[in-house]
């Protein structure tokens, strides 16, 4: 992998030797699919249910979201997802729920732009 990519993917969070190791060593398939991550609708699923404070869709929402991120090895999104994941369980808001989700965004859209740079 040339060295601005892997720098490119780190920068987006990418545990890139994890990444690799989970598509086979195929490059191409991975970044095609990073690519692809800003179209998946789990984000915009979960800001909506959130703002709307339907805490039972924002569960499941986060939760499709912690998949993509785990499947596509975003390290730190990755665990923001899992800790809102936590205090949405059981469709309710556990204590730190909104700053928790200020965080998810804020990474969600760091990540984003960083992945456009591939």
């Amino acid at each position: 992998m040339e060295d601005s990519r892997k720098d490119a993917l780190l920068r987006a969070g990418v545990n890139v030797d994890e990444a690799l190791e989970r598509f086979m060593g195929n490059e191409e398939l991975l970044v095609r699919f990073l690519k692809k991550f800003a179209n998946d609708s789990s984000y915009q699923s979960l800001k909506k249910a959130m703002s709307e404070q339907n805490y039972k869709d924002a569960f499941e929402a986060a939760h499709a979201l912690k998949g993509v991120c785990g499947n596509l090895s975003i390290a730190k999104l990755f665990e923001l997802v899992c800790k809102e994941v936590e205090l949405l369980r059981g469709g309710t808001a556990g204590e730190g729920v909104e700053q928790c989700h200020l965080e998810v965004m804020a990474e969600y859209e760091r990540v984003i732009v960083e992945l456009e740079n591939l």
